[in-house]
């Protein structure tokens, strides 16, 4: 059974900081491509990083400078480094790996960014 678990999340100051962990069983990430992705109250979900299966990473232009994707290939973890952190970055913050022909969600972790 393949189950992704983020951890991390919590409440920070804005300008703050905050490390998603990501844990994977039953799935070897460095064999899917893994993406953060959030949803703020009221909004849709949306892809905020993404590491590929070569290690090459995207993110896009809300992001970028301020969020780092990285993984760890003995532990099995991909991680999610945030630095100053916005109000607007309030978010559940899901991991998902998807592969060829599938895709796996984790349950989310929640961050409010707030003073």
């Amino acid at each position: 059974q393949v189950q992704l678990v983020e951890s991390g999340g919590g409440l920070v100051q804005p300008g703050g900081s905050l490390r998603l962990s990501c844990a994977a069983s039953g799935i070897i990430f460095e064999t899917y491509s893994v993406n953060w992705a959030r949803q703020a109250q009221g909004k849709g979900r949306e892809m905020v990083a993404r590491i590929n299966r070569d290690g090459t990473t995207e993110y896009p232009s809300a992001v970028k400078g301020r969020f780092t994707v990285s993984r760890d290939i003995a532990k099995n973890m991909v991680y999610l480094q945030m630095v100053s952190l916005e109000p607007e970055d309030s978010a559940v913050y899901y991991c998902n790996a998807v592969g060829s022909m599938i895709a796996y969600w984790g349950q989310g972790t929640q961050v409010t960014v707030s003073s």
